[in-house]
């Protein structure tokens, strides 16, 4: 395979940042006093230092060294800083409070949140997709369409005029 090949798109750059925040995510939720800079480091450290894949999964350093950085730092401290208002956003949507869905089902749609309200250049669409493809790679079975159903009512509510202009 040439270099040429071995180098991934700037979306697959953008999936793995998002796959390593759904970590970073994740750690904050099982490990609510950890901070950006904690979880940041534990991942950096377990990715570069160990260089084994992360443990319950198949990201490998080479996917980090991959993945685009700024991207996923971006998504980790932005779902981390406004965590209480996209929980609370969530909740109007769910039919139980956000910290009874799954941890990977709550990431997912933290991600998602923090996404649609904050990167206004991705399509909801892709945001949508995004957080779905997520859920069915490190998720339960069925998780995927609790997280489309959420983050389509949300992006309504946040992107109404984009919403309404994909429906006609």
């Amino acid at each position: 395979m040439s270099e040429h090949n071995r180098i991934p798109s700037v979306v697959g750059k953008r999936r793995k940042a998002r796959e390593f925040a759904l970590l970073g995510i994740y750690e904050s939720i099982i490990n609510p006093a950890a901070d950006f800079a904690a979880i940041d480091a534990n991942l950096v450290s377990v990715i570069t230092d160990e260089g084994q894949p992360v443990s319950g999964c198949d990201l490998t350093p080479a996917d980090f060294e991959d993945c685009d950085k700024e991207f996923y730092r971006e998504i980790l401290g932005g779902v981390l800083e406004e965590r209480a208002a996209i929980e609370e956003r969530l909740s109007r949507h769910l039919d139980r409070e956000p910290s009874r869905l799954s941890v990977v089902e709550r990431a997912c749609l933290m991600i998602g949140v923090w996404e649609l309200i904050h990167r206004m250049e991705n399509p909801y669409r892709v945001v949508i997709n995004e957080a779905v493809e997520l859920s069915k790679q490190f998720g339960a079975d069925k998780g995927y369409k609790l997280v489309n159903g959420v983050l389509d009512k949300i992006a309504a509510e946040v992107r109404p005029d984009e919403v309404q202009s994909a429906k006609h």
